[in-house]
């Protein structure tokens, strides 16, 4: 049992209040997974910015200073691609105007054993172990601005109490999933993706679906129908929220075992395991308000 809160904010003036409204979806949620949490937020000014790549490391402690990173890093982009580096609650993040391959080149021989838990232009990811509502705190969720946000609260099943082993999972630029459930024959998938080159991080059940996805949209796949293939090919439970630079997307299994309840006005999307993370959103009494049908893919853009 875990617990799933995601937010897209339709409208502009939303914006500055996304962090807020995701922290009090988050605070409904806690119970469902107390163990560990991560968050995902897009367009976070002071996080991302346009025009630069920025790769989220698991952890505060690289080994290093951020100034050292900083200079690592630089060393191997191109002259005038400045990069940077900040310490974010229990996440390091590492950004550079340059594409998000060399950037992850360049921190991968400075850092040879970070653990890249996001990148993209857009996204920030951040997780950790711990009691969700202390993870969000020490990250600064409440205060954050964004278009976008998500979060995830574990109670682990499938693999052990690890920050590494929290959601979301971020494999592909600003690519994120999150999953409550299990999916029962996530072995055989991973050693399919393995066999056409896909590298693991982990042994979470939930990071072979968000690999499955991230191969499917490679070759061509929308979103939606990355999903629906998803769907033929992983057997299980579950609830999966998959988000991207402008997009979110939810699908429940056939059976819909694992629950959900989404809200939809003209200024935002909300989803969430429980009616009760979504009671206290603006407009909720003027929204349209439905659980997702089994199987079906459901997928809203800005």
């Amino acid at each position: 049992m875990c617990g799933i809160a995601a937010l897209q904010l339709r409208n502009p003036s939303l914006h500055p209040q996304m962090g807020s409204l995701l922290s009090s979806m988050l605070c409904q949620i806690v119970d469902r997974g107390p163990d560990s949490a991560g968050l995902a937020v897009y367009n976070t000014p002071g996080l991302v910015s346009d025009g630069t790549s920025t790769l989220s490391l698991l952890g505060k402690d690289q080994g290093m200073t951020t100034a050292a990173i900083t200079a690592g890093v630089a060393a191997m982009l191109p002259t005038g691609a400045a990069a940077a580096t900040k310490v974010v609650g229990d996440t390091t993040l590492v950004s550079a105007a340059v594409g998000t391959d060399l950037l992850v080149k360049a921190v991968s021989e400075t850092l040879p054993g970070a653990t890249i838990i996001g990148r993209g232009e857009h996204v920030a990811v951040m997780k950790s172990v711990g009691h969700p509502m202390d993870i969000a705190a020490e990250h600064g969720l409440e205060a954050m601005a964004g278009s976008q946000g998500l979060s995830h609260t574990r109670m682990a099943t499938e693999s052990a109490v690890t920050a590494g082993g929290s959601h979301p999972f971020s494999v592909a630029d600003d690519l994120c999933l999150v999953h409550n459930g299990s999916f029962s024959n996530h072995a055989t998938v991973r050693r399919d993706l393995k066999r056409e080159g896909v590298v693991f991080d982990s042994e979470n059940d939930t990071e072979v679906g968000a690999r499955y996805v991230a191969s499917r949209l490679k070759q061509g796949d929308t979103l939606e129908e990355a999903l629906v293939n998803l769907g033929k090919v992983l057997d299980g439970f579950y609830t999966l929220v998959v988000t991207t630079a402008d997009s979110m997307a939810v699908v429940r299994d056939p059976i819909a075992c694992k629950p959900a309840i989404i809200a939809e006005t003209d200024d935002y999307v909300a989803m969430a395991s429980e009616y009760r993370a979504l009671a206290g959103l603006p407009g909720i009494d003027n929204a349209r308000i439905f659980e997702p049908e089994p199987g079906k893919v459901y997928t809203w853009s800005l």
